[in-house]
Formats: C-alpha cells, structure tokens, sequence
C-alpha cells in the first residue's frame, strides 16, 4: 500500500504517525512533541518552570534541557515559585557544582529573580502569573490560518512574543527576549505551531479551544 509523503516540515515516525520534523525519532522528543508540546495550562509553577528552562535552552538545543529537566526540578525544588524565590547565594553556588544540570551562573540567578518577580507581580496586581500571561495570547488575525514550515521558520519571535518579552522585562524578569518568549508561547500552547498535517495539530487545538483562559 503507497504511503502518502507528508508535507514540507514533517516526518512520518515508525508508528505510520505525520508529525512536526522537529520531533525526529529520539523517544523523548516525540513523546514531548506528543503530549506536552502546545498543550496550554493555567498552572503557575508549571509556566514558571517553562519560563526558567526556555532561558537555561538559550544556546543550547532543546534535547539537552528535555533530557536534564528531572535535574532541573530537584536542582530548583520541582520550580515551585515560592520555593525558588527563597533560594540564596549557598544554592547557586549548590547548582553550580551539579553537573546533571546546565551550570551557568546568569541563568540560575536568573531563575530565582524571575521567580522572585512573580511573587511581586501576584501582589502588585491581585493575579496569578498565568493570568498575566495568558493576557498576551495573540489575538484573532494576527497568525495565519494556515501554519506551514515557512512561517515557523521565517517567525522565531512575533508581535505577541515582543509585548510578552516587554511586559516580563518591565515586571523584572530576565533571560526572557522576544524569541525565548515565543518559544515559550509555542510550547505551552498560548499558539498551536504543530504544522498544518501533524497529528498533534488538532487534538492540541481541541484543548485549546476548551481551555478556560485565567481571568
């Protein structure tokens, strides 16, 4: 039986399943691209987490924090907020001895500011972090309806991932630039970027659509 060739910007996996060719074949990849990747939540440790690891990617690619991010959480106590932001120097100096984690001191400071930063912003302005966020989802029209490898590859930041980055560095927080925010975006479904003919595209647009937006 002739299988059909999937379109440009995905692959077809051993399990005859058309996916997004980022994914590739690396089990933990396909596994993140299948049931974590553009699934939104309003859980505020759980966006902080993606936050602190898309600004520990910086440089680095995706697989390397995917395969250390259960480091991570025992690093920076499951990221929980309130515990991350009563981390001190002793802790840096801590996770800079880890070697199960990216050790660079910029960002790990950085993780208990920014989560220092979200304490500040729920008590400036009576919300939660999801809140916040979820406010900068892009509005109707500004994607296209239809969402191609050349869009993706021709969009690593958007006008939405510029205001996000804005208003997050205008609270305090860092490591946050307009690309990182919109890879945050992609991933914790804010957008559905899965390629038009993945699979993943309609279930993960299934829940967004049935998503009750903070606030």
């Amino acid at each position: 039986m002739e299988t059909k060739a999937p379109g440009e910007g995905l692959i077809h996996g051993e399990d005859g399943c058309a996916r997004c060719a980022w994914a590739g074949s690396d089990a933990d990849y396909v596994r993140y691209h299948d049931e974590e990747w553009g699934r939104p939540t309003a859980d505020d440790d759980r966006l902080f987490e993606k936050l602190c690891l898309e600004g520990f990617q910086a440089g680095l690619s995706w697989i390397t924090i995917l395969r250390k991010r259960e480091a991570f959480r025992r690093a920076f106590d499951g990221f929980s907020v309130e515990a991350v932001a009563r981390l001190g120097e002793a802790d840096v100096e801590r996770i800079l001895l880890d070697p199960s984690v990216v050790r660079h001191r910029a960002k790990i400071v950085s993780a208990i500011g920014n989560a220092r930063a979200v304490l500040r912003l729920r008590e400036a302005t009576g919300r939660s972090l999801a809140h916040f966020l979820w406010s900068f989802e892009p509005p109707p029209g500004e994607r296209p309806e239809v969402v191609t490898a050349e869009w993706v590859r021709a969009n690593p930041a958007t006008p939405a991932s510029h205001r996000l980055s804005k208003a997050l560095k205008g609270r305090g927080f860092s490591f946050v630039g307009p690309t990182t925010a919109y890879a945050f975006m992609q991933s914790m479904g804010f957008v559905n970027d899965h390629l038009d003919g993945c699979a993943m595209r309609g279930p993960c647009e299934a829940e967004r659509r049935a998503f009750v937006r903070p606030g």
